[in-house]
């Protein structure tokens, strides 16, 4: 963890979008949310719909019960647009449901829903941006 994560060059400047969310703080629960999202046991249909809406890339981190999403995408990406889109994709309200068993959420809550989006309130940035 202290060598980094590699960012993805895109070729073009893009947006990113930071969430958070909390887990149930059971451990039991927490090790069968990461194991859903390992690459052997996420659903295809997941990966698919969050690249179809144009979502770029999106990364997840753990900190005890607290997770933080970040999500990259084009300019011209509209959130809520894509949001929207998301919830009616294949299997991802079915998803959301065997998720929502592991979050601290409504049973009933969209992604949307249940991700918060945080505010950025520092950015250590170039002169010219």
């Amino acid at each position: 963890m202290t060598e980094g994560y590699l960012v993805k060059n895109y070729g073009q400047r893009v947006k990113r979008y930071c969430q958070t969310l909390d887990l149930k703080d059971d451990p039991a629960l927490i090790a069968e949310y990461r194991k859903r999202h390992s690459k052997a046991e996420i659903w295809p249909e997941i990966m698919a719909g969050i690249r179809e809406v144009g979502i770029l890339d999106m990364d997840i981190y753990i900190l005890g019960s607290r997770l933080f999403m970040i999500v990259e995408t084009p300019l011209h990406f509209d959130w809520n647009t894509a949001m929207a889109r998301l919830a009616t994709l294949p299997r991802q309200q079915e998803w959301e449901a065997y998720m929502a068993l592991l979050q601290q959420c409504r049973e009933d809550a969209t992604s949307d829903e249940k991700w918060q989006m945080m505010e950025r309130m520092f950015h250590l940035y170039e002169a010219d941006e």
